[in-house]
């Protein structure tokens, strides 16, 4: 396991959860549970806690995680840090790398931030905040809604560097025979070939542009962490054994850590499947469940559980 990794985590207090712990987890990760039991708020709270090196990366990261759903309400853009910040009143949460402390109030009309991680405590009044945004370049979130193609080019640019556009084309490929080739055309818009004329990749369905961004995002987040929500969006089950198999390569090839959310019982048996058939032990599937007092807690199951379960044809869930 390497140092750098996420191993577990204890959630004190974010969004339904409460004193909520998981451990155990390694390279790849796939969380599964029922709808709405919170496997998308436990991933973004494990995104807050390792894009918290500082507070200009915790800000970026609470930003982050409520910018597709909240931004659309924003009316005084000049606002949109302190907006979004306020969003999420209050994240707390120690794992191997780190402690980190969020916390929003808003008593008598005044706002204040209180930033804490490890033992640094920043408390900011809200007329006061200048923080500026600083992402962390090899940890990436990719929501349910997809990338945008901003997003995704910066992540091709790691491609590039890499030498691995034709790669990246034969992958396209084989997820849809007719592609010939994909680029981006001006750097920013991502177009596939089919019958020798460039088209845009909306074209294809929104699963191909899926596709190619975690691609993208393993090269990317070399050396750091990519957390995938709702991974199967737009893919066609006979794909899911190659996703993984190239999730399963190019993540042990760039040191990346995989979190990945599903519902998909598809899904979670190619995951099992595709571990067993590369012999890759690296990987945890968790899952989050509501005990009898109604506490959510996590079930953790190492590669030699799911082999077990996928040889005894048990289902894997």
């Amino acid at each position: 396991m390497n140092k750098h990794f996420l191993t577990d985590i204890e959630i004190e207090t974010f969004k339904c959860f409460d004193h909520f712990k998981a451990s155990g987890f390694k390279r790849v990760n796939l969380i599964g549970g029922k709808n709405n039991i919170g496997k998308t708020a436990f991933m973004e709270a494990c995104y807050i806690n390792t894009h918290s090196e500082d507070v200009n990366t915790m800000l970026t990261a609470l930003v982050n995680i409520n910018q597709s759903r909240e931004y659309v309400n924003i009316i005084d853009k000049s606002k949109i840090e302190s907006y979004l910040l306020s969003s999420t009143k209050k994240c707390t949460s120690s794992s191997n790398t780190r402690f980190i402390d969020f916390e929003f109030t808003d008593k008598d009309a005044k706002q204040q931030f209180k930033f804490v991680i490890d033992k640094t405590e920043k408390d900011i009044n809200g007329n006061d905040l200048n923080a500026s945004i600083h992402l962390i370049s090899n940890i990436r979130f990719i929501n349910t809604f997809g990338w945008s193609d901003a997003e995704l080019a910066k992540a091709y640019e790691e491609i590039q560097r890499n030498e691995k556009e034709n790669y990246l084309s034969e992958c396209a490929k084989e997820f849809d025979n007719s592609i010939e080739s994909f680029k981006l055309m001006g750097g920013t818009k991502p177009e596939c070939k089919k019958h020798g004329e460039w088209r845009k990749i909306t074209e294809f369905g929104d699963g191909l542009k899926h596709y190619i961004s975690i691609i993208c995002a393993l090269y990317a987040c070399k050396g750091g962490y990519l957390f995938i929500d709702e991974i199967e969006n737009g893919i066609y089950y006979g794909q899911l054994d190659r996703l993984w198999e190239i999730i399963l390569t190019i993540s042990k090839e760039t040191n990346c850590q995989v979190f990945a959310t599903t519902h998909s019982k598809e899904m979670i048996d190619s995951f099992a499947r595709v571990s067993e058939k590369l012999e890759e032990q690296d990987i945890t599937f968790t899952t989050i469940i509501k005990n009898r007092e109604g506490k959510l807690k996590a079930l953790t199951e190492d590669y030699e559980m799911l082999s077990y379960s996928l040889s005894q044809g048990h289902e894997v869930r």
